[in-house]
Formats: structure tokens, C-alpha cells, sequence
């Protein structure tokens, strides 16, 4: 709907990260059980910090100039970046090889309740799928409105360092950058429950 519309400003007061197999598919069925929802495929990566996630687009330009003109008659796109920037605050069989690139969490032989992770001597490539959901209530007539977004094609390309200290919790920071498929679908998608984008 055109015009000033304050049903329309959302706020992601709640929200959950889930990890996938790449191209797994964000779902579209919304139902009252999230897990039902998410249940193919998807982990959720559980706690982040409270400052949620950080969605970033930056799209570069470069300027056609011409001997013509002083400003440039035209620009080619040359670069499109998206990440969603985050910090987990659970450490787990999911969470850690997440964040450090791959490989897995594996139990100690003959030690019970013992498990070990080795980082590789060098960095793999870990191609994962990355789903997002919040929900908010809508001014004026309270109905819930839930907003999904996920990239089928990413991996981590950034790690923030580890600060482990007596009087804060420990966070795995992590930026996720959207990887383009093979086959020219989409980088990313946002799937909404919300009327507002209904025709008018």
C-alpha cells in the first residue's frame, strides 16, 4: 500500500538462524510448529547475541565515461555482495564446524563423553544453505506477520575472533556471503506471511 502506513514497519523482535545442505530449499508452508516447518534439512543454530543479524547488499558500479560528458552516461554492474552477519552463542556439533569451515565433531574412542574437532591444515570449501525467520505483530490490528529469508548457496567468509574471558559469554561471529548458482536461480529469497503485500 503507497502512502505512510505504520502496519506496514516491522520489527524483528524474535528471530532463529537455520543451517542446511546447499540448495536446500527455504520452506513456504507456515504452520504453528516451527520444527514441522523447518524439519527437512534445516538445524537450528539456536542463541545469537542480542543484536541479531546484520543484512548487507552492496551492489558495485562501474561509470561508462565518455569524452562527452563530465559525469559518467552509464554504469555496469561488476559486483553483488550479500551477507548476513551474526554472532551464535551455543557451542555444539553444529554450531563449531559451522564457524570454523567444515568437518565434524566425532567421539573420542574409548573416552565416554569425550569428543574431538580438528581444524584442517588448510581451508576447504563448506557450501551450506542459511534460512532466517522472524515475527512481529502489526500495528493497528495485531495479527502476526513472519518473514523468512534464505540463500541455498553460501559459506562462511568471515570469523570474528573468539574473546574467551571470565565476565562475558564466548560468541562464534560469523559472515555468511551468498554464493551464485550454477543454473542462474536465485542468490537469495524472502518468503512473507504478511498481507501487506497483497494487490491493492
Amino acid at each position: 500500500m503507497a502512502g505512510t502506513n505504520s502496519s506496514e514497519i516491522r520489527i524483528a523482535g524474535v528471530g532463529r538462524l537455520y543451517v542446511a545442505a546447499a540448495d536446500t530449499k527455504i520452506p513456504t508452508s507456515f504452520s504453528t510448529d516451527l520444527s514441522t516447518d523447518w524439519a527437512t534439512g534445516w538445524k537450528n543454530l539456536g542463541f545469537t547475541n542480542g543484536e541479531g543479524v546484520t543484512f548487507s547488499k552492496k551492489d558495485k558500479l562501474e561509470p561508462v565515461d565518455v569524452w562527452q560528458a563530465v559525469s559518467p552516461v552509464h554504469f555496469v554492474y561488476s559486483d553483488r555482495d550479500l551477507t548476513l552477519k551474526f554472532s551464535l552463542m551455543q557451542f555444539n556439533e553444529d554450531t563449531l564446524p559451522f564457524f570454523m569451515g567444515g568437518g565434524q565433531v566425532e567421539a573420542v574412542t574409548g573416552s565416554t563423553g569425550v569428543y574431538k574437532y580438528d581444524i584442517a591444515d588448510r581451508p576447504f570449501a563448506d557450501v551450506r544453505a542459511l534460512g532466517l525467520e522472524f515475527t512481529d505483530v502489526r500495528a493497528g490490528d495485531g495479527a502476526a506477520v513472519t518473514y523468512r529469508f534464505g540463500i541455498p548457496r553460501g559459506q562462511v567468509t568471515a570469523a570474528d575472533d573468539i574473546k574467551l574471558a571470565r565476565k562475558s559469554p564466548a560468541q562464534l561471529g560469523i559472515t555468511f556471503t551468498a554464493m551464485a548458482a550454477t543454473d542462474g536461480s536465485a542468490l537469495a529469497s524472502f518468503v512473507m506471511k504478511d498481507a501487506s503485500y497483497a494487490a491493492s
